[in-house]
């Protein structure tokens, strides 16, 4: 599996956004806080410096994964949504074929993934299963709870 993080460059923008937020205005606050924590003296039973120092510990971390997956973002410039081909940026609709359900999908970046609007990753088992497929076949999705065969209906 390829280290690389398929991304629009607006979900690269906005990663790119949170970051300088996060090494600017964050980080100072948990300095003052320090500061301010340290000031109230013994820090072996200063439960605020303690505090602030766990949020310090918390937000390099949150850096750092920013930073990682910024490196390894490939910047999608479309191209594969739309058409008759599933790709990245698609709409697909498809069928359960054993419940008879109709779903929705937008294949998109694993950062705006939200199974629950409709926002499917492109690194999912059923976007993977979907891609390269068109229009009246079906796929098979391996799930914890046996195969899921989907009869894509459209896809734009």
């Amino acid at each position: 599996m390829s280290d690389r993080r398929l991304m629009t460059q607006q979900d690269f923008d906005e990663l790119k956004a949170e970051l300088e937020r996060l090494e600017t205005v964050e980080r100072a606050e948990i300095a003052e806080r320090i500061r301010t924590a340290r000031e109230w003296g013994d820090l072996k039973e200063n439960s605020e410096y303690h505090d602030a120092k766990n949020s310090q510990s918390m937000l390099e971390t949150k850096i750092l994964r920013l930073r990682e997956r910024l490196l390894q973002a490939e910047i999608h410039t479309g191209g594969d949504g739309g058409g008759d081909v599933v790709g990245f940026g698609s709409h697909v609709t498809v069928v359960d074929e054993a419940s008879g359900r109709e779903l929705s999908y937008t294949l998109v970046a694993t950062v705006s993934a939200d199974a629950a609007g409709g926002r499917l990753s492109i690194e999912s088992p059923v976007a993977k299963a979907l891609i390269g497929a068109r229009a009246g076949e079906v796929v098979s999705v391996r799930t914890p709870k046996g195969d899921r065969r989907l009869r894509i209906t459209a896809v734009a």
